[in-house]
């Protein structure tokens, strides 16, 4: 109900300026979705803090608005009258033809009422990040689908968003793996595919341990680094040939969940390095400390007492982490074609690195490099969990790698799937079985993560993520299959030209839970918390199964089969659209 909400917020100032045109300055109705549904659809508390500057009570402010209200034909038309309730509030009730013409609406739109954003400003959403010769693993979960999600919503609001994947390519840990190559597997320079991921993993382990045992080894990977940022062309193909390998295996891991993402790595922002040193002691915020160039934090203090420092540039003239991160920041809020022109920039990474993030955002704010009126911002998320509440391990204390959790939740998702068609005595082609448990398994691994509140930790459970009953995605699924039934068994969800009529207090439940859709998704852009719309989701489906089961359907009168199927049509729709923006694809049979 946006824009109803809209148009009351503006009929309601209108209405108090005219009240009391002596209080220029705080006449905000502070309009609110009302509390419970005997209140009403909306409520505006804005009398009770003109109580003091107006010197009234505030029943007799409220009282004076709602006359100015009722004298507003277009306030009229939108709403039924107006109740003063306690000390001051005023409820409000949407007159019942004007939600049915917003149902109405909506099942001609394809956005279901969600308008896209009158200024568009372009943003850039950096998640997943894995690091090159690393497989990804559980911990890299969370960044991906949260960062999909935010950016799905940022799209489908309208903003041209840029889907960054800021890989780990580029460092003093090549030096080390681009020795080890050229030493024990000389022929991968020149023979393609000569070594696998899997191989990776296990080659970057060998190259890590021979680094920290051997002097020698450490020295030649230290020359190779130098070699390496020199442009030494084998070293260059050795790179290249890691960085490759690994972006084929971390492809099939996106493929399969449906992420789309832009590769962008360390390695794009080393040229622009100096330059970051450069605008730093422009700004004359640099400070040479311990022969590190530092830029020391306003109201950061460490344990001494002392301001806590950036560093950006250490003693041995090496960037870090953080002067990367700078010379990201300048270029993605930098102008075409040297930069890509963000007016947001959004980081999805876990909570550990806060305050890391704070620092450098400070450091870049302070040097000028965030436009008037640009945003830029960190999502933080808590840890992946077991159900001993400690971090998630392997029962061998390894790591949990993603393609594994991944495939165990869609085998599980089968055997519940065979299960339930053995006791239903169905038979379904293993095509149908193969389909419907890849779908029920990953969108149960994304909705699990999803609907918690990003910022604290969650505990994964295979089982409670599976349940058919529960906040959950096959609760969710099950409900978009639920209104396919009705479809199938002849009930022309097509037809929209009906006049929609109703009447049973479960239908009109479902009327005003369908239209919060549209807020719901201005939320969640937001403040970008994927969660408001899990949960608006679930409600949704709650509310329609209470509808489905106390009213008929399929046996309703003639005169309200059309209505009913169309909130059975928009149901469908709102779902579908939904969990599409949260990267969930549904089906129509389970």
């Amino acid at each position: 109900m946006l824009s109803l909400s809209q148009s009351l917020d503006a009929q309601l100032r209108a209405a108090m300026q005219r009240a009391f045109p002596e209080a220029d300055a705080g006449l905000d109705p502070q309009l609110a979705p009302a509390s419970k549904p005997e209140f009403g659809d909306f409520q505006a508390n804005g009398a009770l803090p003109l109580a003091k500057p107006l010197k009234q009570a505030p029943r007799q402010i409220a009282t004076a608005i709602v006359e100015q209200l009722q004298a507003d034909p277009a306030f009229t038309d939108l709403c039924l009258e107006p109740q003063i309730a306690g000390p001051g509030f005023i409820n409000l009730t949407i007159r019942p033809e004007r939600l049915a013409a917003e149902v109405s609406a909506r099942l001609g739109d394809e956005r279901l009422g969600v308008p896209a954003v009158e200024n568009p400003a372009p943003v850039v959403v950096d998640f997943s990040s894995p690091n090159i010769a690393k497989e990804m693993h559980v911990g890299h979960l969370r960044s991906t689908i949260i960062g999909d999600s935010l950016a799905r919503v940022l799209e489908f609001r309208g903003h041209p968003v840029l889907r960054l994947n800021h890989v780990g390519d580029w460092g003093t840990q090549f030096g080390m793996l681009i020795t080890h190559l050229k030493q024990v597997a000389p022929e991968a320079l020149d023979t393609a595919d000569a070594v696998d991921l899997g191989d990776l993993v296990a080659f970057y382990r060998e190259a890590k341990k021979r680094f920290d045992d051997d002097e020698a080894f450490q020295s030649t990977s230290r020359d190779e680094v130098v070699k390496l940022q020199g442009g030494d062309p084998v070293s260059l193909k050795a790179w290249g040939l890691l960085c490759d390998q690994s972006r084929r295996e971390f492809q099939k891991i996106y493929d399969r969940l449906d992420i789309r993402l832009s590769e962008r790595g360390e390695s794009f922002y080393n040229p622009l390095l100096p330059a970051v040193i450069d605008g730093l002691k422009t700004a004359e915020l640099l400070v040479t400390d311990d022969g590190a160039q530092c830029v020391f934090l306003e109201g950061v203090q460490g344990k001494d007492g002392k301001p806590l420092p950036v560093i950006v540039q250490k003693s041995d003239g090496g960037f870090n982490y953080a002067t990367t991160d700078l010379a990201a920041i300048r270029y993605r809020f930098g102008a075409a074609p040297e930069g890509d022109g963000a007016r947001r920039v959004v980081y999805v990474t876990d909570a550990g690195q806060a305050n890391h993030f704070a620092g450098v955002f400070q450091v870049a704010e302070r040097a000028g490099w965030i436009p008037d009126g640009a945003r830029l911002e960190h999502v933080p998320f808590g840890l992946v969990q077991g159900e001993d509440g400690k971090k998630l391990k392997t029962r061998a204390g390894d790591t949990v790698r993603l393609r594994d959790l991944l495939d165990e939740a869609v085998e599980r998702a089968e055997t519940d799937l065979r299960s339930r068609l053995k006791e239903e005595e169905r038979s379904e082609s293993e095509e149908f079985i193969q389909h419907v448990a890849g779908t029920v398994g990953l969108a149960a691994v994304k909705y699990a993560d999803l609907s918690q509140n990003r910022i604290t930790n969650y505990q994964f459970s295979f089982d409670r993520m599976l349940a058919l009953q529960g906040n959950t995605a096959p609760y969710l699924l099950y409900a978009v299959v639920r209104i396919a039934g009705i479809a199938r068994k002849g009930g022309d969800l097509a037809a929209t030209n009906a006049q929609l009529q109703f009447s049973e207090p479960q239908e009109w439940a479902l009327v005003r839970e369908l239209l919060k859709f549209d807020a719901v998704i201005a939320e969640v852009e937001e403040e970008l918390l994927p969660n408001r719309l899990c949960s608006y989701l679930f409600e949704l489906s709650q509310v329609f199964n209470r509808f489905y089961d106390q009213v008929p359907v399929l046996k309703a009168d003639p005169e309200a089969l059309a209505s009913r199927l169309a909130l059975c049509r928009l149901t469908a729709d709102t779902l579908r659209l939904g969990l599409g923006l949260l990267g969930i694809a549904t089906l129509d049979r389970m």
